[in-house]
């Protein structure tokens, strides 16, 4: 059951390399998404430990997303090979990469939170050698072929990335040999969103519908001005009806909503038929002259679906405002003025995001053609008792099966109108709730004469002292006003009774999508217990709840008053994503960095926790004497490094006496510091300059015209040399004086 205090939300990360560099990039996400939690690194280096033990982050997070990131040569960084015999590379690997999987499907399995898996790129001298190269290949497919078969992991691939952040520069082998740090700060930048785009995609409940406008959205040209064959279907149009293909595939409903006549736009499609759209693709449109926003309004009525589940894609600015001041639940897309950005665009709008993806989500637009055979009988009836006799409606309550577990959890992160408290569970965290005694589930199945709902309500709910507490109450929209929710109650108080039990008790938290769950708590009499900070908590006798009968008259009324105009959204709700700031201005992941850079500047926080890189061999820092401001630098050295020391911590330009570690340095960031320095500066300095006394950026600009003068110096003494070879005595003694600006004995 849910604690009185909610656990904070946790990003739990383990990794086979130091992967403490994701911590900027995950902390300027969360700020960006306002979401409230923390985030947590395992030990270095222990991604089976962490997977195997039931005590481990990983094992213990239940309240969040647990990031796996696993580069497979890694495993044989440190090789132990027995009887002094050499490492089997292929075999090794393989054996390595089966226990990895094995541990994966345990820890899927038993894990409350669920899993986000990525198999990190393998290093160039990795990869140099053409069959570790096509073993590199083959072990990432068997990961990803294992993970398909698992509802709660899911991979975040390279290809994705390519696609979506693409990287230049993506290694940095100084860095790796100095703290086993392999990637560039832009890398980890790109891999870092990707990640969060994912756990996006688990935690936000997502958009079930997408409403399209026609003339210069879906394509170029005015139908009713150009002609039906007059239009065209340039390359971003047709990308963006492929797009919209795919989401409809996925199981996102399509709509229309154009000013037109609807002749035009019927015959446009009946004379374009190799267009990627066609009408079947569309469940309903609203085509006329009239307002969009009251087309919305009618269609979200029609799809009994609420208006913050769909997304407004349209080419008009204008049109764009209009639904955003009259419907703002809606997410509404004004695509880029310049048709080129539409598929970049339309990529970057998390919105579209789905995973997992359920036979019910692909059967959504069967179950929906069935819903608008259930309106025009509605219509056709003489009255709701009539209608709702000739469904001939079943309602089968029983606890769910082991393959039903994904759609239960699915509900429970979709379900917003009829949800009672708005708890959002994965299907690990379900399991192991059910696995531990502490709750148990029943799901609810729905079907009449004109077919099946399919698994459509879910109750989570356990004993406690007198009364059947109630964790989770919901039921799916589409099966919404016939009387279901009723029998769910109904069956809830015959369990108390058969039990011994008094009452059935529920919370209700309110939330700005569920007023319908609210009235039909209220409409069914007595109940109301208490209130606290705005939320509610009901307690119905075991036996008034068992006698509990749908009656349709109190329900019409309920459903005008979930039609008047809803209450703000409280003020713990989620804030709304900031999708079109991502699409458009946090795409590129040299950009990500430079805000992520500039965020941690501007919210100085204390300096991070120790890295694992202390695990790995580098030391950990040392007190150092606090030293008095310095003038300005007086050398371009001194200038470019502090302009690199307050990109990396985060902060104004320091002075050249600042110590390192009093402005917030650590182990890794030394590590990433000097990695930096080799590649601007093209000079290979020890880590021991970082903690063999004061660190300062004069102590460094030091350290470095010295290596350059040394490396010079030996090039210079080469060239000499190479020189000298066949002179007389004589000619070598005035050389040697020219270069040293003597005069001769």
């Amino acid at each position: 059951m849910i604690p009185e205090t909610a656990p904070a939300y946790r990003l739990a990360v383990s990794a086979t390399f130091t992967a403490e560099p994701f911590a900027p990039v995950l902390s300027f996400w969360t700020a960006e998404l306002a979401w409230e939690g923390e985030l947590q690194f395992a030990p270095y280096n222990q991604v089976f430990q962490q997977l195997l033990d039931s005590t481990s982050l990983l094992a213990c997070n239940r309240s969040g997303v647990n990031l796996v990131l696993v580069r497979f040569e890694d495993w044989l960084r440190f090789p132990t090979p027995a009887d002094g015999a050499a490492p089997h590379l292929e075999h090794d690997l393989e054996d390595h990469v089966g226990q990895f999987i094995a541990a994966l499907d345990s820890a899927a399995r038993s894990f409350p939170s669920p899993l986000v898996v990525c198999v990190c790129p393998a290093s160039p001298a990795f990869l140099a050698d053409p069959a570790q190269r096509e073993l590199q290949r083959r072990l990432e497919q068997r990961v990803a072929s294992a993970l398909a078969g698992l509802t709660t992991a899911h991979l975040a691939t390279m290809a994705e990335l390519e696609q979506l952040y693409p990287v230049a520069e993506i290694h940095d082998p100084h860095a790796d040999d100095l703290g086993h740090v392999p990637y560039t700060a832009e890398f980890f930048a790109a891999l870092g969103t990707l990640l969060v785009r994912k756990i996006h995609a688990l935690r936000v409940p997502p958009y079930k519908v997408i409403v399209l406008d026609c003339d210069d959205t879906l394509w170029k040209g005015v139908c009713g001005e150009d002609g039906p064959q007059g239009i065209v279907l340039d390359p971003p149009r047709r990308a963006l009806q492929e797009f919209m293909a795919a989401q409809h595939a996925a199981g996102r409903l399509l709509c229309m909503a154009s000013k037109n006549n609807l002749a035009d736009v019927l015959d446009t499609f009946r004379m374009n038929p190799r267009m990627p759209l066609q009408l079947d693709h569309f469940t309903a449109w609203r085509i006329n002259w009239e307002p969009k926003a009251a087309g919305l309004a009618e269609l979200a009525e029609e799809l009994e679906l609420s208006l913050a589940s769909f997304i407004l894609v349209d080419d008009n600015p204008k049109e764009v405002s209009e639904i955003e001041a009259g419907h703002p639940e809606v997410l509404s897309l004004a695509l880029p003025p310049d048709p080129a950005g539409i598929p970049a665009f339309l990529r970057h709008i998390w919105a579209f995001d789905h995973l997992p993806v359920t036979e019910v989500d692909r059967a959504r637009n069967l179950l929906y053609a069935q819903q608008f055979e259930r309106s025009r009988a509605r219509r056709q009836a003489a009255s709701l008792e009539d209608f709702l006799a000739s469904l001939q409606l079943e309602v089968e309550i029983a606890p769910p099966l082991e393959s039903q577990m994904a759609r239960v959890a699915q509900l429970t992160q979709r379900t917003n109108q009829m949800n009672f408290s708005t708890v959002r569970r994965f299907e690990s965290e379900i399991q192991a709730l059910l696995g531990s005694g502490e709750a148990e589930c029943l799901a609810v199945h729905v079907r009449d004469r004109f077919g099946d709902y399919g698994l459509t309500g879910v109750m989570i709910f356990a004993a406690r002292r007198d009364a059947l507490l109630v964790d989770t109450f919901l039921l799916s929209c589409r099966a919404l006003g016939r009387g279901v929710e009723h029998r769910m109650i109904a069956a809830l108080g015959s369990l108390a009774l058969q039990r011994g039990l008094a009452a059935v008790e529920t919370p209700f938290v309110r939330t700005h999508g569920n007023l319908p769950a609210l009235l039909f708590l209220e409409s069914v009499g007595l109940g109301l217990q208490h209130v606290d900070s705005g939320n509610l908590s009901f307690r119905f006798p075991a036996a008034h709840a068992a006698a509990i009968r749908y009656k349709p008259a109190r329900a019409r009324a309920a459903e005008r008053t979930a039609r008047e105009p809803q209450p703000p959204t409280p003020a713990n709700a989620e804030k709304r994503v900031p999708y079109v700031r991502i699409a458009t201005e946090l795409s590129d992941p040299r950009e990500i960095l430079r805000q992520t850079r500039a965020a941690a500047q501007a919210r100085p926080e204390a300096a991070p926790a120790e890295s694992a890189a202390q695990a790995s061999g580098v030391p950990s820092p040392r007190p150092s004497p606090t030293t008095a401001p310095a003038p300005a630098p007086r050398a371009e050295l001194q200038r470019r490094l502090r302009q690199i020391w307050a990109e990396m911590l985060g902060i104004a330009l320091p002075g050249i006496h600042d110590d390192f570690f009093d402005l917030g340095g650590h182990s890794l960031l030394a590590v990433q510091l000097m990695a930096r320095v080799r590649k601007e500066f093209d000079v290979d300095l020890s880590l021991e300059l970082v903690y063999s006394g004061v660190f300062t950026v004069s102590t460094l600009a030091e350290a470095v015209e010295l290596k350059e003068f040394e490396q010079t110096g030996a090039e210079e003494y080469a060239a000499l040399l190479r020189e000298m070879e066949g002179l007389s005595d004589q000619e070598v003694r005035e050389l040697l004086a020219r270069e040293d600006q003597l005069p001769l004995p």
